[in-house]
């Protein structure tokens, strides 16, 4: 509760700031911590080797310190992401997004639609675009830091339903998918070595990944979209792509399905490694014998 409150305090004080000053801030804390050994540190060059072992380590460790710098950002900006009036976040938005009337168009059809929404960018702002506009049910993992209360409220308000990854939660996303409506999901977490996962290649490597996507689009036929919101330089807001995985509902089999997911997720990842949440312990379930990577 008193981390809780903490948080809370914090988010609500940053959001006091505009949006280049919080970026700012960004950058200075995240500058410090590609300086002091931590563990967000730590956990974010190793990904980095697995995942680029081709880069030179120079360059590497130039990737690490931008990568620092844009996660810091991500976390400040929660504040006026979750906080500020609806109008002033949306107009955060710059230009049109291309190959929305894809999307619009299964709406339209009540044919529903699967939107996945990486940590890649700021993944609350393109829920908060897209529940503005469309039916949205958002499956959130119930957070370790005690932000449950004000991370609902804040991705609930612009008319997105916030459910749990519970029974309940999976009854939900499956219920508003019949009814035509969108469902978002972030596609990147380890589901662990009990929550329902396969391993498929992701930046060459077996991860531990979500069958829930690949179940919900096989067994409904749903389009399935990847979304991310690119955060633009000097607080100038964000640029918010959109593209199609027809692959991931035509496949043959739950596994090639997992496996078109992480193709798309990387192919997008590899567009903005800068933006990606390298911080996320994304290989920590391994294949029976295989040596832990952490």
């Amino acid at each position: 509760m008193i981390r809780q409150r903490l948080l809370t305090g914090l988010l609500r004080l940053i959001a006091g700031l505009s949006l280049p000053r919080i970026h700012g801030l960004g950058a200075f804390l995240g500058g410090l911590l590609w300086r002091m050994p931590n563990a967000a540190r730590h956990i974010a060059d190793r990904n980095l080797t697995l995942c680029f072992p081709e880069l030179p380590p120079i360059e590497r460790d130039r990737l690490l310190r931008r990568n620092l710098i844009e996660t810091s950002k991500g976390f400040l900006e929660l504040g006026p992401l979750w906080l500020w009036p609806s109008e002033q976040v949306l107009g955060l938005v710059q230009g049109p997004v291309a190959g929305e009337g894809e999307l619009a168009a299964a709406v339209d059809r009540r044919r529903g639609a699967i939107l996945l929404t990486p940590h890649l960018g700021a993944w609350e702002m393109a829920g908060l675009y897209y529940s503005s506009r469309y039916p949205l049910t958002i499956l959130y993992r119930p957070s370790r830091v005690g932000m449950d209360q004000l991370s609902q409220q804040g991705r609930g308000r612009l008319g997105g339903r916030v459910v749990a990854t519970d029974t309940a939660g999976i009854r939900a996303l499956l219920a508003g998918l019949r009814r035509g409506e969108v469902l978002g999901i972030l596609p990147d977490q380890d589901p662990g070595e009990e929550g329902g996962g396969v391993f498929a290649p992701w930046f060459g490597i077996a991860a531990s990944t979500m069958t829930l996507v690949p179940r919900l689009a096989l067994k409904t036929g749903a389009p399935v979209f990847l979304t991310w919101a690119e955060r633009l330089p000097q607080g100038q807001g964000y640029s918010l792509h959109l593209q199609a995985l027809p692959d991931v509902t035509a496949a043959a089999s739950l596994e090639d399905s997992a496996a078109a997911l992480n193709r798309g997720v990387e192919a997008a990842i590899r567009s903005l490694p800068t933006q990606y949440l390298w911080a996320y312990k994304r290989f920590k379930t391994r294949p029976l014998g295989q040596p832990k990577l952490y």
